[in-house]
């Protein structure tokens, strides 16, 4: 196993286990009457999240409970603007990273020459877009990207776009668990938005790949 599924593993193990403790020492009413207290006092709140995000990539944490916890503090009117720059912000970091690192080995160097592929086909903007709206963890999407030499621009718009699906469904269920219920749409519609999002992968690669089946040079 290489660097960065080590990374993926012991980062989300890693949450689990603190999620785990602070739920066996800590009781459901103290912890939301915490944060909800946080939520009342906006630049502490503010701190938190930006520290949060700022920080996730180097644990390799999920972004999800980061969207769900913005949710949960803001309410999906403010949580998903507030969520959707977080992770664009979040994804920006291991972008940049990999685009200065260079050429790398093992899973790194897969990561590039796979996304190389992909852009040569779709495009840079269509194809983080299609990456991002499948269901492939941020990271690798991200290190994928930087490594294949996108450009900022179309990394950035790839991005935003694609996260929209998955950080509205993310910030809802934050959203919902303020009032200590997961039934109804959030939950309801998970299966639609992942539905959803890959036909929106499939039809933004469509176009592309057909051309470059059908191109006289492909065969």
């Amino acid at each position: 196993m290489d660097r960065l599924a080590k990374r993926q593993l012991v980062g989300t193990a890693g949450l689990v286990v603190v999620v785990a403790v602070a739920t066996t020492l800590l009781t459901p009413e103290w912890v939301v009457a915490q944060t909800m207290h946080l939520a009342d006092h906006p630049v502490y709140l503010a701190g938190v999240i930006v520290g949060l995000y700022l920080v996730r990539p180097f644990f390799a944490w999920p972004t999800m409970p980061l969207s769900a916890f913005v949710g949960f503090v803001l309410g999906v009117k403010y949580g998903f603007p507030v969520a959707l720059m977080g992770a664009l912000v979040t994804c920006l970091i291991p972008y940049r990273f990999a685009l200065r690192a260079g050429e790398q080995g093992g899973m790194f160097g897969w990561l590039g020459d796979s996304g190389r592929q992909i852009i040569e086909v779709t495009g840079e903007t269509r194809g983080v877009l299609a990456a991002r709206l499948s269901p492939v963890p941020a990271d690798p999407v991200s290190y994928g990207a930087g490594f294949a030499r996108v450009s900022p621009r179309s990394f950035a718009v790839g991005t935003f776009l694609g996260e929209i699906p998955w950080v509205a469904v993310e910030v809802a269920a934050g959203a919902s668990l303020r009032s200590l219920t997961l039934t109804g749409l959030t939950i309801d519609a998970l299966p639609h938005v992942l539905l959803l999002s890959a036909a929106l992968a499939v039809l933004v690669l469509a176009g592309p790949a057909y051309r470059h089946v059908t191109a006289p040079n492909s065969s």
